[in-house]
Formats: C-alpha cells, sequence, structure tokens
C-alpha cells in the first residue's frame, strides 16, 4: 500500500499496454475469473475487493505473504479472515509467466481481474489503463489505517477517501461494490442492537439476529444484499433506503447525512448513472499511487518480491 502520489497518472498507465508483448494478457485473465466465479459465485465480490483493498496505493502489495523482514498487509485488521481469492490471482500469474513471462505485473492483474468480476456479475465494463509495477514490500500499518471499516460513520469514510484522493461522490459510488458479497456477522454486531429510529426495519433485522445468534455466530456470513446477492446492480442503494444496509457504514450513508442520502437516491433511481459513476471511480481510484520505473518491479511469484 504505497502512499506516494504521481502528478500527471496519465502518462504512466495506458490502455492496451501489452498488446504487443502480451496480447493474451486480457482473455487469459478474463477466462481464469470466468472460471473462478463460476464455481464459486462469490469470487466476483472476493477479487473486486482485492482490488480495493490494494488500492488506497495500487501496487499489489496487498499479496504479499508476511517474511523475517516485514508483517504484510493480510493480517491487518480490515483484511484478516475476510480476504480470499489469493489463488485465482496465483493461477492467473502462472499462467500469464508461462506465455510472457516477467512483462504483466501483479497489481495490473487486480485491476483487471477486477473489472471482469464486475462485467461477468452483470455490471458495466471500461478499459482498464495498465503500467503499473508491484511493490517491493508492505504495510500492515497502512492497510489497517487507511482502508475503512464496516463502523466507520460517514464523516471518517469522507475523510479516508479524501486522505487519497477520492471524492465525496467517488465514495458512494465505489460503496455500491456492495451489491457482490458477504460480510461475517462480527462486522455487524452493531446493526444488531436495534433501535427504534424512522429506518430501521425490524424484520430485516430479526433476520440477522436470527442468523448471528446461532453457535459460531460471530463468523456466519451474511449477503451484503439479499435480493440479487449474486448480480451487480443498483439493488444495494435500494436496499439502504428500506433499512437493509447490512454493515452499519452502509446504512450510515441514508440515516446519518443528508448529502450522502441523495447520492444515495440517483443511483438507486438510476441504475445506468450509478454504471457509469462507478466506472470512472474505478480508474480514478486504479491509478492511486501507483509505482513505475525502479519503484517497483514485475513479480515473477505475486506473494512474495523478486
Amino acid at each position: 500500500m504505497n502512499e506516494t502520489c504521481i502528478d500527471d497518472i496519465s502518462i504512466v498507465l495506458q490502455i492496451d499496454l501489452y498488446k504487443n508483448s502480451c496480447p493474451e494478457a486480457e482473455a487469459i485473465i478474463y477466462s481464469w475469473v470466468e472460471n473462478a466465479v463460476s464455481q464459486d459465485s462469490r469470487m466476483a465480490a472476493s477479487l473486486l475487493r482485492l482490488h480495493f483493498h490494494d488500492c488506497f496505493g495500487c501496487d499489489g502489495s496487498v499479496l504479499l505473504d508476511d517474511t523475517e523482514d516485514f508483517t504484510g498487509e493480510k493480517t491487518a485488521l480490515p483484511n484478516l479472515n475476510s480476504l480470499r481469492g489469493f489463488e485465482v490471482i496465483d493461477a492467473i500469474k502462472s499462467e500469464l509467466e508461462s506465455v510472457c513471462p516477467q512483462t504483466v505485473s501483479c497489481a495490473d492483474i487486480l485491476a483487471t481481474a477486477a473489472r471482469d468480476s464486475v462485467v461477468i456479475s452483470g455490471g458495466p465494463s471500461w478499459e482498464v489503463e495498465m503500467g503499473r509495477k508491484d511493490s517491493l514490500g508492505a504495510s500492515k500499518e497502512a492497510a489497517t489505517n487507511n482502508i475503512p471499516g464496516p463502523n466507520s460513520t460517514v464523516p471518517i469514510l469522507i475523510a479516508k477517501f479524501q486522505n487519497v484522493g477520492l471524492s465525496f461522490n467517488d465514495m458512494i459510488a465505489l460503496s455500491g461494490a456492495h451489491t457482490l458479497g458477504m460480510a461475517r456477522c462480527s462486522t455487524f454486531s452493531s446493526r444488531l442492537q436495534g433501535s427504534n429510529g424512522p429506518d430501521i426495519n425490524l424484520d430485516f433485522l430479526q433476520n440477522l439476529q436470527q442468523l448471528c445468534s446461532q453457535t459460531d455466530g460471530n463468523s456466519r456470513l451474511a449477503q451484503l444484499d439479499l435480493v440479487s446477492p449474486a448480480t451487480f446492480d443498483n439493488q444495494y442503494y435500494i436496499n439502504l433506503l428500506s433499512g437493509e444496509g447490512l454493515l452499519p457504514s452502509d446504512q450510515a450513508l441514508v440515516t446519518d447525512d443528508y448529502q450522502t442520502r441523495q447520492l444515495v437516491l440517483s443511483y438507486a433511481e438510476d441504475p445506468l448513472t450509478f454504471f457509469e459513476d462507478f466506472k470512472n471511480s474505478m480508474l480514478k481510484m486504479g491509478s492511486l499511487g501507483v509505482l513505475t520505473g525502479a519503484d517497483g518491479q514485475i513479480r515473477g511469484n505475486c506473494r512474495v518480491v523478486n
């Protein structure tokens, strides 16, 4: 999770970077993602999330295993027992290394796999800009401090996104990624306390309480979007308006702030606007803190520095 900024990212990242050096790269990545999602629909959300948690500095650092010299990001609180899909990235990297060695970075694989996961789930497509180098290290501290937690308030969410150069609108659009995937009961336990507020959906909360009160309740999983859990759509925003946001940080977008509520309303009413904004915000996020030249490398194995 590199925290440097590059003033003119357009010089660094470009579309079709591997057109000549590894023309099969995008097809190989898509094929592996498609296969992984067909076997486990939750994998689309997992691969999308890997890119999210790598960004705020898109440098492949989240993929590094711990070594004697440093503790990586996999055990940071936002990632521990939460991130998955590493073996899919390993498989993609392995095939790419056999076809075009030392050409496609792990960070670029993450960015492309995230886009493909959205497309395969019915969401929008976009041209992924390539050219990221992989980091030479990782920072558990940076991952812990920079990635917003599931209990974040709206001011904290806005601040964490703004700290890396993402706007208020980017934050609401990118939150829409929670239209896919699942979360453990331990991440939304504060939602289960219930309240008599106007936005409380009692049926929804009672179902969650029932799920999470079972044995091993904290590790039980709930869908972030109960209506269409494997489809990338705008249902997440519709759910928030009916009090069915799973994470406290999601529901807060409607209950705690008038401005965020207005944008949630607009995305709930117009899926095409959401798709367009999500696509643009993903491109913006994917250019954050990228490494170039001698600042990075192209790893042969995404888990270890060369």
